[in-house]
């Protein structure tokens, strides 16, 4: 049966394999890609629903706790991207396997080369940030608390998705080890190369968009940037953000024409869209792998990828079609201002 313990214990056991670190890491910066991903979307939406909301979120984010979060989830999406690449390239050349150890160096020394300059320009806003004396930040039991909605949400859609998996076992059971055994074919095959070849083909689409939307938002304009007065919005040309509020700069960067195209929703749209798909269903494949013991948690893995996929998706989209006005940068005004009450 497999097991996260036996993952964990035969990892261990291997003492230095690479091509088994390798695997273990891709899976854990994968999930802790995809965590980032439901709190930055479901955030970045509250700019355009509830834009008090948001303004708490960007605190949460500028605290040290988030902020140690926010170099590891660069390391993550670095790491994942090239490693990514080289499980792609291989399997697009197979007899290239017999390089796998050197690649799996590569993708190492790559990923070293491009974290050292990216976290010395995020440490210099790290440290602009802390060492203004006049700087309020949220305590940790604040940032503990904020963190309850998205507890509850998750609890909840893994409750809804345990309900359905054994809804959904009772009305059509899983194929019997006699049916395995006499070698019928799964339904599912045809539907599993296709996702094979999406997670490939997505995973090269990605890389740009997601290394373009780092650079933009953690490097040359960090979270600590975005709430500062007077600052030039990135990729606007020059646009300011006059009142210091995330929710502002968000307005100015979804709101910029080019040519009577909002692009940067277009960005964000196709980021969104490819990202989610491939997150939740790399998710899908990690979880099934370690509830192939039991077919209603089988399925109900299945099921809690599409509730959180569908979620943000539903979320992403729906702000991206949203508005914010000047009513929403006045409230998002009003929160900062009460802020530290």
């Amino acid at each position: 049966m497999t097991s996260l313990v036996l993952t964990l214990t035969e990892t261990l056991r291997y003492r230095g394999a690479l091509g088994q670190w390798s695997w273990v890491l891709h899976r854990i910066s994968g999930l802790g890609v995809v965590l980032f991903l439901t709190l930055h979307v479901i955030d970045t939406s509250w700019a355009v629903f509830y834009p008090d909301l948001y303004v708490k979120a960007i605190a949460v984010y500028q605290t040290p706790l988030f902020t140690i979060g926010e170099f590891v989830l660069v390391a993550c999406v670095v790491y994942h991207a090239f490693n990514g690449l080289r499980i792609g390239i291989i399997d697009f050349k197979p007899v290239w396997w017999k390089y796998q150890q050197r690649a799996a160096i590569y993708v190492l020394l790559a990923t070293l080369v491009v974290l050292v300059p990216v976290f010395v320009l995020m440490f210099g806003h790290v440290l602009n940030f802390y060492n203004d004396p006049d700087r309020q930040i949220l305590g940790l039991g604040e940032v503990i608390e904020a963190q309850i909605p998205f507890v509850v949400g998750i609890a909840a859609a893994i409750v809804a998705a345990i309900v359905f998996g054994f809804i959904a076992n009772l009305i059509a059971p899983e194929r019997t080890k006699t049916e395995r055994a006499q070698g019928i074919r799964p339904k599912g095959s045809r539907i599993e190369r296709f996702w094979w070849s999406f997670m490939r083909v997505s995973g090269l689409l990605i890389v740009p968009l997601v290394f373009g939307h780092l650079a933009m938002m953690h490097v040359i304009q960090g979270v600590f940037d975005i709430t500062a007065a007077g600052y030039s919005v990135v990729g606007t040309g020059g646009l300011v953000n006059d009142t210091g509020t995330a929710v502002e700069f968000v307005g100015e960067r979804w709101n910029l024409l080019v040519g009577s195209v909002a692009v940067w929703r277009v960005y964000d749209f196709a980021l969104l869209a490819l990202v989610v798909a491939h997150g939740f269903n790399g998710l899908r494949l990690v979880l099934t792998d370690y509830t192939n013991f039991s077919p209603v948690l089988k399925r109900a893995s299945i099921y809690l990828c599409l509730i959180g996929a569908i979620v943000l998706l539903v979320l992403g989209i729906g702000a991206l079609v949203g508005t914010i006005d000047q009513t929403a940068i006045e409230m998002a005004q009003e929160a900062a201002a009460n802020l530290h009450k």
